[in-house]
């Protein structure tokens, strides 16, 4: 299908399309949803969430979003916005199958885009990463850097972005929403090749061990769930058009070690911490320039790292 111009009506934010909902972040913003009265569906092929991590009440279609056989399964149902969370998120991952990455990462956008476009659905926010900087000198990093990707999965978000870019010529409001390194209650902890708060503190539960990929001087931007959801929930509502672009961050500067010595304290200090060769395509150390994301979303983080730990480690410990 060729996108033609469309003028969209505005409508009320009732009917909503969240892919990923059986995920970390997925989960977190459709429970959000459901709790201030808004009625969501869900696309999710369940090969990194749960089932059971989607809330009760929404409307969930098992399969992967750059099928087209479960797009169908839509029906061409109306929703006032989609937002695209779903896909695979692991840089390191993605150098195991890179056709792979592409579908569940660029495909996948590039259907949804064009069934907004079909349904006349004006909004569309996509979950982009800070791995589209790649390595940079300049520290923090604000929205219109250049950008060098270093692994495939960086590659697969930027073109997403670029695909958000010319399908708002359409008349589709759309966002990306460059997420920095979220953590908190929720994450899976079984899963050992993404997300760099809950590796560790996974392989500090079960084994008492760390291994570390790379070295313990690189740094993160790590920001927790509940302020990464509000960044969504916020970006619903905004009186923009055309295409925008926003950091995702606390703006705070972490680096591995700061992130072990917080994890060893809740054993006393008695892990072992092995470091071993890094990962390909992994960055040396990013954080955030959100200022962009203050002065036009509202949104800050403000849950602080000793904070959100604290609480990721209590849930932890009660599952």
């Amino acid at each position: 299908m060729t996108p033609c111009l469309s003028t969209f009506k505005k409508h009320k934010l009732v009917n909503l399309l969240v892919t990923g909902a059986a995920g970390f972040i997925g989960s977190a913003l459709s429970t959000k949803l459901l709790n201030n009265n808004h009625k969501v569906v869900t696309i999710d092929n369940l090969s990194t969430g749960y089932e059971e991590n989607i809330p009760s009440g929404v409307e969930f279609i098992k399969g992967a979003c750059h099928d087209p056989t479960v797009i169908t399964q839509l029906g061409n149902k109306k929703f006032d916005a989609i937002i695209h969370v779903a896909g695979q998120s692991s840089g390191e991952i993605s150098f195991d199958d890179p056709s792979h990455d592409l579908q569940t990462n660029t495909q996948s956008t590039l259907m949804l885009l064009d069934y907004a476009i079909k349904t006349e659905c004006s909004n569309f926010i996509y979950a982009s990463s800070m791995s589209v900087y790649g390595n940079l000198e300049k520290q923090p990093v604000h929205e219109n850097v250049l950008l060098h990707p270093t692994s495939f999965y960086a590659v697969g978000k930027l073109a997403s972005e670029h695909y958000l870019r010319l399908y708002s010529k359409f008349g589709i409001k759309t966002t990306a929403l460059r997420l920095f390194n979220v953590y908190g209650p929720g994450q899976n902890l079984k899963n050992l090749r993404q997300g760099m708060v809950s590796i560790f503190l996974a392989q500090a539960m079960q084994n008492k061990k760390v291994v570390v990929k790379g070295s313990g001087d690189r740094f993160r931007d790590l920001v927790y769930i509940d302020d990464v959801v509000d960044a969504f929930y916020k970006t619903l509502s905004i009186e923009t058009n055309g295409y925008n672009c926003y950091n995702i961050g606390s703006g705070e500067k972490y680096s591995v070690n700061n992130i072990i010595n917080k994890i060893n304290n809740f054993f006393d200090n008695s892990l072992d911490v092995e470091y071993i060769e890094s990962t390909p395509g992994d960055m040396f150390g990013i954080y955030s320039d959100s200022s962009l994301a203050e002065k036009e979303l509202s949104w800050k983080a403000v849950v602080s790292f000793d904070e959100g730990i604290h609480r990721m480690f209590d849930w932890a410990c009660k599952k």
